[in-house]
C-alpha cells in the first residue's frame, strides 16, 4: 500500500496580520511559486521572496511597520513594473499586500493607491486581491471616490473579465463605491454592459441598485425635511431677535430725540462762558482769594440759568444755596 500523503499542517503559512478587508496575506512565497523550487526562480524573484519573508516578520512579530514597508518597496523594485511569470506576479502581489497593511497601520492610508500604482504600469494590471483591499480600505475610511476611476478601468478591461474574481469584484465595486456615492445610472450602465453576467445576475444587481436608490431618496427627503425645519426655527429666532432689536432702536431714537430737544434749549454761549470761568477759577485763580469771589458768583448764576433752561418748572428740583 502506498503511504498516505501527509496532511497540511494547520497554520502552515504565517499570517501577515489582517488588512483593511479583514483578509490575511501570505507571509511566504505562494504555493504556486514554491512548487517550482527556488532553483527555478530568477535572482530578482528569489531576492524578492526573501524580502517578503522579512517584511512579514517585521509586520507581525516585531510591529516595525516602517521597516516592513521598506522591505516591500525593495522587493517590488527588484521585480519591476512589467508583468512577469506567475511566480513573480504572486510574490509582488504579496509584497504589495503587506505594504498596504504597513501603510494602514501607520495611518498613511491616503498613500495606499498611489503607492501601489507605482509598481504597475496601468490600473488594469492590478491583481484582484490588491483591488479588493483598496476598495475595502477606502470604503472603511469613507472616501470611496478615490477608487472610482481605478475600479471602472479595471472592470471594463476585457482581460480582467476572464478572471474568476471578476463578478465578486464587480459586486464589491457597486456596493462600496458607486452606490454610496449615488452613482445609480453608472451602476446600471455597468451591469447592463457586462456581457459575462447572465440574466439572473443582472436582475439581482438591478434590484440591489433600485433598493439602494429608494434608501438614498428617503434619506434625502429626511435630510431635506430636517434642514427645512432648522431653517424655519432659525428664521423664527432671527425674527424674534430682529423684533427686539427694532424695539430697542426705536426706544434709542426716541431717547436721542428727547435729549436733542433739551440740548437745543441750552444757552450755549452761557455754558461756554461758565466753562471758561470755571477754568479760570480752578486753574488760574485761587478760590480762597477775595479777588476770585466775583467770578465764582457769576459762575453760579450762569449754572442756575442753564439748569432752569434744561428742566421744566414742574419737574425742577429745588436748588439749595
Amino acid at each position: 500500500m502506498a503511504a498516505p500523503e501527509p496532511e497540511p499542517e494547520p497554520g502552515g503559512q504565517r499570517a501577515a496580520g489582517r488588512g483593511p478587508g479583514g483578509e490575511s496575506p501570505p507571509a511566504s512565497p505562494p504555493a504556486a511559486a514554491m512548487g517550482d523550487g527556488p532553483s527555478a526562480w530568477s535572482p530578482a524573484s528569489a531576492q524578492a521572496a526573501s524580502l517578503l519573508e522579512e517584511a512579514a516578520e517585521l509586520l507581525v512579530l516585531q510591529r516595525d511597520f516602517a521597516a516592513a514597508l521598506e522591505r516591500c518597496e525593495a522587493g517590488c523594485g527588484n521585480l519591476g513594473p512589467a508583468p512577469g511569470p506567475d511566480s513573480c506576479a504572486e510574490v509582488k502581489c504579496s509584497l504589495c499586500v503587506v505594504g498596504i497593511q504597513a501603510l494602514a497601520e501607520m495611518n498613511r492610508w491616503r498613500e495606499v493607491l498611489s503607492w501601489v500604482l507605482q509598481y504597475y504600469d496601468r490600473p488594469e494590471q492590478l491583481p484582484p486581491k490588491i483591488l479588493e483591499l483598496c476598495i475595502l480600505l477606502y470604503s472603511k475610511v469613507r472616501e470611496p471616490q478615490v477608487m472610482l476611476e481605478v475600479g471602472s478601468s479595471w472592470l471594463r478591461d476585457q482581460t480582467n473579465k476572464s478572471l474568476s474574481e471578476y463578478v465578486s469584484l464587480l459586486e464589491l465595486y457597486l456596493l462600496h463605491v458607486l452606490l454610496p456615492l449615488g452613482r445609480f445610472e453608472g451602476a446600471e450602465e455597468l451591469v447592463y454592459s457586462c456581457d459575462i453576467l447572465d440574466s439572473e445576475q443582472k436582475l439581482a444587481f438591478v434590484e440591489t441598485i433600485c433598493e439602494k436608490r429608494c434608501q438614498w431618496t428617503q434619506q434625502e427627503e429626511t435630510h431635506s425635511a430636517h434642514d427645512e425645519h432648522e431653517d424655519k426655527a432659525t428664521e423664527t429666532v432671527l425674527g424674534a431677535l430682529s423684533q427686539k432689536l427694532l424695539t430697542m432702536l426705536t426706544l434709542l431714537r426716541r431717547t436721542l430725540r428727547s435729549m436733542s430737544s433739551h440740548f437745543y434749549l441750552l444757552p450755549y454761549k452761557k455754558m461756554l462762558l461758565a466753562t471758561f470761568l470755571l477754568y479760570l477759577v480752578v486753574v488760574r485763580l485761587d478760590p480762597a482769594s477775595p479777588t476770585s469771589l466775583p467770578f465764582i458768583c457769576k459762575l453760579v448764576q450762569l449754572f442756575r440759568q442753564a439748569w432752569a433752561a434744561v428742566l421744566s418748572p414742574i419737574h425742577r428740583p429745588p436748588i439749595q444755596d
